[in-house]
């Protein structure tokens, strides 16, 4: 994507961005909003909750232990035991699912019952009973979160699916040569010695079989006879011009090369690893050649110069994409295995210390901080932090990114 292309859907997005406070990320302190809308802060850089004398401070403990809800109450400024205090935590999510938390104490405060799963963000409820009267707050404490109209994102390219099953391929990479298969390699040696009187084709001529290459007189009968094509193919090689001496040599080599080899080496490490009939996809990096095949061939033994061994692709070449002598790359599946959930890699961004996809719900789209396992070159397994069936961004996710960043997301405990 050029330059140009990538500042016009830039301006797109800030055009389309929401100023609706609800739409942009906050805290718990993952507060981002202005100097004047700032939360008040508690001495445990939690949020103050107010109602008369009576205040609750919310805080986010995560040094040390996986992050948990502390409360700390406060009547007219002065501590109160937690154990007089009863409180609840609803959390409401985007796209509504809810997490509910009771309190217990816990020195000189109320601990939640569970872990606050990131992202940390959500529509927060809380209640607390004290001293026989009960208050209620709600806010809103967003991170990671944006939205973007529909059409724009269309224009802009931003594409999701459904997070779902998948399989992780184990792989080998292979290095190699393309080679004319040798069977369809002709040697052409004129039947009989003697001087060639006229040539009829050259180097990289395609010819037919039966079509005549050359004339040359017999030196026993001082005859004219013709050198034809013994197969239809490409001239790879001539050896003589009019006014050589044809001998025992061959004077042209032909190749068909609608079918080709894929000649690979494979190192002791990963000898036992690779079979005939796996699955195998090559790539020639210069030309941009792609392509697939099965392994059709191990040689039984090793190269005496680099102890490798031998794998063969048998290629079609009909439409001439593989050029022998040119280097390739092979990559050979020697497994699969299923996994519940996988994402694409091409999903994948960095938010804070985590990998994340971007989550959309509607216009909406939100962080999902993931627990990854075994990948290949194009899936990931996720082992948490994404629910299946989620629309995850799959196409130009980093752009919702950099419109999460414009926003001057922040994630301060």
């Amino acid at each position: 994507m050029n330059r140009l292309l990538i500042i016009a859907l830039a301006l797109l997005l800030t055009a389309c961005h929401s100023h609706d406070p609800h739409e942009t990320e906050h805290g718990h302190g993952h507060d981002a909003e202005t100097a004047a809308d700032e939360p008040e802060k508690g001495p445990h850089r939690g949020r103050m909750l107010r109602e008369g004398d009576f205040a609750l401070e919310v805080a986010i403990f995560e040094s040390g232990v996986p992050p948990e809800f502390h409360l700390y109450a406060t009547q007219a400024g002065q501590p109160v035991p937690p154990e007089q205090v009863e409180a609840q935590i609803e959390l409401i999510r985007l796209g509504d699912p809810r997490d509910q938390f009771t309190f217990t104490p816990d020195g000189d405060h109320l601990k939640g019952s569970g872990v606050v799963k990131e992202p940390h963000s959500f529509e927060v409820k809380v209640r607390a009973e004290h001293a026989g009267k009960t208050y209620t707050w709600a806010y809103e404490s967003f991170e990671g979160r944006t939205r973007i109209a529909e059409k724009v994102a269309q224009d802009a390219g931003i594409r999701a699916e459904p997070a779902g099953p998948g399989v992780i391929r184990e792989t080998v990479s292979l290095y190699g040569r393309i080679e004319p298969d040798a069977d369809r390699v002709r040697r052409v040696v004129p039947r009989f010695p003697g001087p060639i009187r006229s040539v009829d084709v050259q180097v990289g001529d395609v010819v037919k079989a039966g079509q005549t290459l050359a004339t040359v007189e017999s030196n026993e009968s001082l005859r004219n006879y013709t050198v034809t094509a013994p197969m239809g193919g490409v001239i790879t090689e001539r050896h003589g011009g009019p006014g050589d001496i044809a001998g025992d040599t061959p004077l042209f080599v032909i190749a068909d090369v609608s079918r080709v080899w894929a000649d690979l080496a494979v190192f002791p490490r990963d000898r036992a690893r690779v079979r005939a009939g796996q699955p195998v996809s090559l790539r020639d990096a210069r030309a941009g050649t792609t392509g697939q095949g099965t392994v059709d061939y191990l040689a039984p033994l090793g190269r005496p110069a680099d102890q490798s061994q031998l794998v063969r692709v048998v290629l079609d070449n009909a439409d001439g994409r593989w050029v022998p002598g040119s280097f390739v790359e092979a990559v050979v599946t020697v497994g699969e295995r299923a996994k519940d959930l996988v994402v694409r890699n091409a999903a994948l961004q960095t938010f804070r210390d985590f990998t994340v996809v971007f989550a959309r719900v509607g216009e909406q789209y939100e962080v999902r901080m993931l627990e990854l396992g075994q990948a290949d070159d194009e899936h990931v397994e996720v082992l948490g932090g994404l629910t299946p069936g989620t629309e995850y961004v799959t196409q130009n996710s980093y752009l919702i990114k950099a419109d999460v960043e414009k926003s001057g997301a922040a994630h301060d405990h």
